[in-house]
């Protein structure tokens, strides 16, 4: 027994010694780091967690040297790139509006390997929010398997569940929002035995009957009026199919669907003709930013599924009178896409209300699942629209949202592997352009997103940690007391 604890002790001392000695006859390449993430010229915000990393392939010890354009260096020595959390807040806060530049080195086989310096942005930019939230949920289609709301501090690794369906069997939590990323007017939809649209104004917490029968579906997709008075929801009718050989694995429609608002005040569902039409499919529904319009996507009803890839939807407004609650006598077109062969879906409007962003697909509104979903933008100022290429990848760029000084986004993509929804934050400038994306920093990145099997989706900017008593909330869930509604 005495040998075998001498053993280890030598074996640890050998492991850490290892990843702790200096660079030494270091052999120059000019190749870049083969890190994960992909942080080389990336834009950051002050503020943001360390961008850890991790140099793949069997390598023994990584070091690494940051250097500030304006002042202060960091250096790391260890497995993986891994930065103290104080010291990197100082470095990045010192460098606002300049540059980090990062010398790494890795020790592979007992020989250094120097590579080429990159470079990460400071961005000038302030990123005021807290934090996200996002739904993380197992892969599946059927069951409603291991998910939940959670939140993550931007500042650090901390993540937090907001509600967890481990705490109930069966409840499928979703189609959360919170206006214009404040928590305190926070909204989830739950499907299951116990389904319910949840709806939390500062103390005040009201569950809502899953269904209004005049409505013929469920309240899904909410977005707050600005002022806080309104929810906009649509209600659906959908459906899924399956794809026994294609690169989207799976199909989501509507039998039907329209849009309406909600006041919770009075607990009044407000609609119109206009958006709720019987041959029209009106979908996921935003207020601009002044909230004197609401946009939605809108298409030609199809016989589904036999035709769903003639599903395709354009982005229109209606103007809305915020004092009466009235819609305007016409709907407008603002973005042709099916004149593109095109279908769009999940437009969102940037908080100054110059832009629109949306995601882009050959057919459908659930983009998610689409291998061809790229990110688009659109100019209201000018009308001009075009891909953003600066963000776009080869696999699906999906669900996306604005901090509300308008400089900054989140958004899903695959580009990961394929399989799985990671999210990516980007700054955008005044004229719309993007910056390279980065994946969100994890403490370990490799260990977590290799052994987190989860997709990431929904995903939003919070400006302070949601305060939620989840314990509460799952026992009125599970309980039978609703909140009725009523149609204007």
């Amino acid at each position: 027994m005495k040998e075998f604890f001498t053993f280890v002790a030598i074996a640890l001392c050998v492991l850490f010694a290892s990843c702790t000695n200096m660079p030494e006859n270091v052999t120059k390449t000019d190749s870049l780091p083969p890190i994960f993430p992909d942080y080389t010229d990336v834009t950051i915000p002050v503020g943001i967690a360390p961008l850890n990393f991790n140099v793949m392939g069997h390598v023994d010890c990584v070091d690494v040297v940051v250097k500030g354009s304006k002042t202060g260096e960091l250096h790391v020595n260890g497995e993986w790139a891994s930065f103290d959390l104080d010291e990197w807040h100082e470095l990045v806060s010192a460098n606002r509006g300049g540059k980090l530049t990062l010398t790494v080195c890795a020790k592979i086989d007992g020989k250094w390997i120097g590579y080429k310096d990159f470079d990460i942005y400071v961005s000038k930019y302030e990123l005021d929010e807290w934090g996200l939230t996002y739904r993380r949920i197992a892969p599946g289609y059927e069951i409603h398997s291991q998910m939940g709301i959670y939140q993550r501090d931007l500042s650090t690794f901390g993540e937090f569940s907001i509600i967890d369906n481990s705490e109930t069997y069966g409840m499928c939590v979703n189609c959360h929002a919170s206006n214009r990323t404040n928590p305190d007017k926070f909204v989830f939809h739950v499907r299951g035995d116990h389904g319910t649209t949840l709806i939390q104004m500062s103390d005040r917490r009201e569950l809502l009957k899953a269904k209004n029968d005049r409505l013929g579906g469920s309240m899904v997709y909410p977005y707050w009026h600005p002022s806080g008075k309104y929810c906009a929801f649509s209600t659906n009718q959908t459906r899924q199919g399956f794809h026994v050989s294609d690169q989207n694995r799976i199909e989501v429609f509507d039998l039907s669907s329209d849009v309406f608002v909600y006041d919770p005040v009075k607990r009044e569902i407000i609609s119109d003709s206009l958006i709720s039409t019987k041959d029209w499919s009106e979908n996921c529904p935003v207020f601009s930013p002044d909230g004197k319009k609401l946009y939605f996507i809108t298409c030609f009803q199809q016989s589904y599924p036999m035709h769903y890839k003639d599903e395709k939807y354009n982005l229109c407004s209606i103007d809305f009178d915020p004092k009466t609650a009235i819609f305007g006598d016409r709907v407008d077109t603002l973005f042709n896409a099916v004149a593109k062969g095109k279908s769009l879906t999940w437009p969102k409007p940037s908080y100054d209300g110059r832009f629109i962003m949306f995601t882009l697909l050959d057919y459908g509104y659930f983009s998610i699942w689409h291998k061809e979903s790229e990110q688009w933008i659109l100019d209201l100022k000018t009308g001009e629209s075009r891909p953003v290429n600066e963000i776009n990848s080869n696999e699906a760029d999906s669900y996306h949202n604005w901090n509300t000084n308008s400089r900054w986004i989140v958004f899903t993509s695959r580009r990961a592997n394929g399989l799985y929804s990671q999210l990516f934050l980007a700054s955008i400038d005044e004229k719309g352009k993007a910056t390279k994306p980065f994946l969100l920093p994890q403490e370990n990145p490799q260990k977590y997103y290799e052994e987190t099997l989860y997709s990431f989706n929904t995903p939003d900017f919070t400006k302070v940690k949601v305060h939620f008593d989840s314990s509460a909330a799952i026992r009125e869930i599970e309980g039978d007391q609703r909140v009725a509604t009523k149609v204007r």
